[in-house]
């Protein structure tokens, strides 16, 4: 069955769009045909929080809100979802919501263009956490930017907003049930077909059904979560004719820990495999925490991370270095391989037209094992690489019986530093065999120079980080991160 509308809550009320362009963003109907000025426009493209509203998902037997940026997210992928504005907050008696009363208590706004943004964020927040830390808060944050009051009243808003409400008794959360029920009261084994001036939207509902509109529009564009191609919209004003959406598919949102492997479907988000994630490889949690706001990893993919093939991409170092697997998939036929070869060359990947990412297997790590990732930038936080970095060793009797070595930001695209693993493999793990694997690491590589770092920059640091990982598996406390940064651990 397929439908030529597109149904979803927008506050209590229900909106079914037929005739829009596919990639009309959210932020813009909000404001141009919804009249909903308050989520406001600042870089249009995920980075300044500004257009930050709050989308609630069906998870299960719940209704899951989560912060995301409006400004690259297009209208159609709305479907089945309740989206919310700064408008639609209030208390029961029509007051101001707790979130919008902590900002006023705590002088959290001055000028107010960032307001709406940071409530929306706060919002999410109060919904979906309880007692969140301070580093807690700072993360959810993140991805907001204020030129005005610095963000101490903000942070305190963010305390103080459970001290003015009960979660319990939120008007979103008493009616989340029927809101469950509102939101599944569509079909939503459909696929939905929207054409509007020649342009083409799918939302197919299984991974079956994807495969099937993939083979017959093999030249469509992929979405799911819209923080890469958004932009092309919004900064590059590309026309994309075709657009297959898979952020709707439950399969492919899937995490599945096995005996010996993690596998992540390719539409799950970072949010959704942070935890896990985190689990197996700590840094890779930390490396997840710096990409990009909460805002974009609500919604970022491992599958668009990796599908895109960009040679700064957070997520491809970590991956090739613990030796991770990509599962391909074109109709009925898959393949398999590991990530590293998926990368042929800058803006060339090994992905057939019609073939889609369907899951990435991460193998569990081993006994002696251990992992670090670092990524350098100019930023901590909402920032692209200048360089990063992931290593994996084992060893034996303190001999290095394996290593991995790979690297963004130094080539055309994510790669291992074979001449560095072959100096390490079968010697001591000791500060004479690594100083020799940094002089050999920076024949590994010829990094370009460009606006983010010079080319000997990126030698030098790279070269840095493997004695910093070095010494993070040799010496007690290093003192090698920020405060409230996660450790590497041993397996």
């Amino acid at each position: 069955m397929t439908r030529s509308v597109v149904r979803f809550l927008l506050g209590d009320k229900i909106q079914e769009i037929g005739n829009i362009d596919p990639t009309t963003t959210v932020l813009d109907w909000l404001r141009l045909h919804k009249r909903l000025n308050g989520t406001k426009e600042g870089c249009a493209e995920g980075d300044c929080g500004a257009c930050t509203v709050v989308i609630g998902r069906i998870d299960g037997e719940r209704v899951r809100y989560e912060a995301v940026n409006a400004c690259i997210r297009f209208v159609p992928t709305l479907d089945g979802c309740h989206l919310l504005t700064v408008e639609h907050l209030r208390k029961r008696d029509g007051g101001f919501h707790p979130v919008q009363q902590a900002m006023v208590d705590c002088h959290g706004s001055q000028c107010g263009f960032c307001t709406p943004g940071f409530v929306m964020s706060l919002f999410a927040l109060y919904l979906s956490e309880a007692c969140p830390s301070e580093d807690r808060i700072r993360d959810v944050l993140a991805g907001n930017l204020c030129r005005c009051t610095g963000y101490a009243p903000i942070i305190a808003a963010a305390r103080h907003m459970y001290e003015l409400g009960d979660r319990s008794t939120d008007a979103l959360v008493l009616t989340a049930e029927e809101l469950n029920s509102r939101l599944n009261g569509g079909d939503k084994i459909a696929s939905v077909f929207l054409e509007n001036a020649g342009k083409r939207y799918f939302a197919p509902p299984t991974v079956e059904s994807l495969a099937d509109v993939l083979v017959a529009n093999p030249g469509a564009t992929i979405v799911s979560g819209a923080t890469d191609v958004g932009l092309w919209v919004t900064k590059s004003q590309k026309i994309l004719d075709s657009i297959v959406y898979l952020g709707g598919i439950p399969e492919l949102r899937r995490i599945v820990e096995t005996h010996d492997s993690l596998e992540i479907g390719g539409a799950a988000t970072f949010a959704d495999a942070e935890a896990a994630l985190t689990a197996l490889y700590p840094d890779f949690g930390e490396l997840l925490r710096r990409t990009g706001g909460l805002q974009v990893r609500n919604v970022g993919t491992f599958g668009g991370n990796i599908g895109n093939g960009s040679p700064i991409g957070d997520t491809p170092p970590a991956l090739i270095a613990i030796g991770a697997t990509v599962v391909l998939r074109h109709g009925n036929e898959r393949r398999s391989m590991p990530i590293e070869d998926y990368f042929i060359a800058y803006g060339k990947q090994d992905r057939r037209p019609g073939e889609f990412i369907e899951r990435v297997v991460i193998p569990k790590p081993a006994p002696g094992t251990t992992f670090g990732a670092y990524k350098i930038s100019k930023r901590f936080d909402q920032d692209i690489s200048a360089v990063c970095g992931a290593f994996l060793v084992e060893l034996s009797g303190g001999i290095v019986t394996r290593v991995r070595i790979a690297f963004g930001g130094m080539a055309g695209t994510p790669k291992r530093a074979a001449g560095a693993e072959a100096a390490l493999t079968g010697k001591n793990w000791d500060l004479g065999t690594v100083a020799v694997a940094m002089e050999a690491l920076r024949g590994d590589f010829t990094p370009l120079a460009d606006w983010r770092a010079s080319s000997e920059y990126r030698r030098t640091v790279s070269a840095n980080l493997l004695m910093k990982f070095f010494n993070e598996t040799t010496v007690g406390d290093p003192q090698t991160r920020l405060v409230g940064q996660r450790r590497i651990t041993h397996a």
